[in-house]
């Protein structure tokens, strides 16, 4: 009997190793992207993370267990060239065979344009925003937030040239690529996300489209929650450090007075300074952000002889957990940190 179980286990055992081999090997770039792919493949597979938690994606040099996720990848999940140009040419060397998706490409993405000056004014609620298809059907929430526009934010020529030389080491495209922190960008992505798996792994079609429904529909809930959240305070003024979270602010009608930086690869330049100084003090701003990564010195010095309070925001997550639970933890860490600070 003994000697018949044992091919029988070692069958199973190969059979279970063919069916994990089949199931794709995945790279996504910075953790929100990587918590949305680990969503659609729960039950399934795992993803590999590129970018470390905590580091910026604009300068990144790849560890070598990040270029072997990469050089072993059948899919790649980016945001684009516009987030991590140096990932480009790594996706191009190492990656060259594998289906890759630029999230920013995917169709009913909305892309809102890139604000150099140092002050924003109030978001215009219009449909000047761009998308690539102009379709939400597919992740309507209970309040819409695509409908949000921009109007001219503010932009002082002397801070745009000095900022503008700055901003990320390299010409930036014309939109904004933090587009992540808008949950009805990340409900277009799920979808194209299940799509390129099932493409790959066509087995594994209905969980991989079943995941990305289910979090579809976290989302709308999450989006409902992040409302209420940032109810009691809405209207009031605030000051981000880094220019990161216009997506964010759009979605949830809830517009920043000003950045200190407009890039988180620099320092602003002493004029940018003291435009959010002035701001602060003509609007009476309570609310000055910092990041996790960045010098308090910089933001002490906005703050100077005002009244206003400090917080923390975290565009990434880094100090959660990757994983499929680090995209609504990350969104609602920042509603509750502006409702905090506020």
């Amino acid at each position: 009997m003994s000697r018949n179980l044992f091919p029988l286990s070692l069958t199973a055992a190969l059979l279970a190793g063919t069916a994990m081999a089949e199931v794709p090997r995945v790279a996504a770039d910075i953790a929100p992207v990587h918590s949305l792919v680990a969503r659609v493949m729960d039950g399934v597979g795992e993803a590999q993370l590129i970018v470390a938690p905590g580091a910026s994606p604009h300068e990144y040099s790849l560890r070598p267990s990040e270029a072997a996720a990469l050089q072993e990848a059948d899919l790649v999940f980016w945001v684009g060239a516009d987030l991590t140009p140096w990932l480009e040419g790594a996706i191009a060397t190492l990656a060259g065979d594998a289906n890759v998706t630029a999230l920013m490409e995917v169709d009913g993405t909305v892309e809102l344009p890139f604000r150099e000056g140092a002050l924003f004014e109030a978001h215009v609620h219009g449909d000047d925003d761009h998308d690539h298809d102009h379709d939400h059907d597919d992740h309507d929430h209970d309040h819409d937030h695509d409908d949000h526009g921009h109007d001219d934010h503010g932009h002082d020529d002397h801070a745009h040239d000095e900022d503008h030389a700055d901003a990320h080491g390299h010409d930036h495209g014309a939109y904004d690529p933090h587009a992540w922190l808008s949950p009805d960008n990340a409900a277009v992505w799920l979808n194209a996300i299940a799509a390129a798996l099932s493409a790959e792994d066509p087995d594994n079609a209905g969980a991989y489209f079943a995941n990305a429904a289910a979090g579809r529909e976290e989302l709308a809930a999450l989006a409902e929650e992040i409302d209420g959240i940032l109810g009691p305070v809405r209207g009031r003024n605030f000051i981000v450090f880094h220019d990161a979270y216009q997506y964010f602010e759009v979605a949830f009608d809830f517009p920043a007075s000003g950045a200190i930086s407009l890039s988180d690869a620099t320092d602003p330049s002493p004029a940018r300074i003291a435009e959010i100084q002035g701001r602060v003090a003509e609007q009476g701003v309570t609310c000055v952000l910092s990041e996790p990564q960045f010098d308090p010195g910089i933001v002490a010095a906005v703050m100077d002889g005002s009244e206003a309070r400090t917080g923390v925001l975290d565009p990434l997550g880094s100090d959660l957990e990757p994983g499929a639970a680090l995209y609504p933890q990350m969104l609602r860490n920042l509603a509750n940190a502006l409702a905090d600070c506020l």
